[in-house]
């Protein structure tokens, strides 16, 4: 499961990254802004899993 949860927010963290860059083509100010606040939580949550990881991991995994 810890690995599909990285997969989805590194994917939400390049959605941001998309959304940003045709926000700044287009002039578009709030997919700008969408596109940052994608990204941050992406990011957020990728360092969640990085301390969960280095907390032990994930107990799923373990019991398995």
């Amino acid at each position: 499961m810890a690995t599909d949860d990285k997969a989805q927010n590194k994917a939400e963290d390049l959605k941001g990254q998309a959304k940003e860059k045709l926000g700044e083509a287009t002039g578009n100010e709030q997919w700008q802004a969408e596109g940052k606040a994608d990204q941050a939580k992406g990011n957020l949550k990728q360092a969640g899993e990085k301390v969960k990881d280095a907390l032990g991991g994930d107990k799923d995994q373990k019991n398995s």
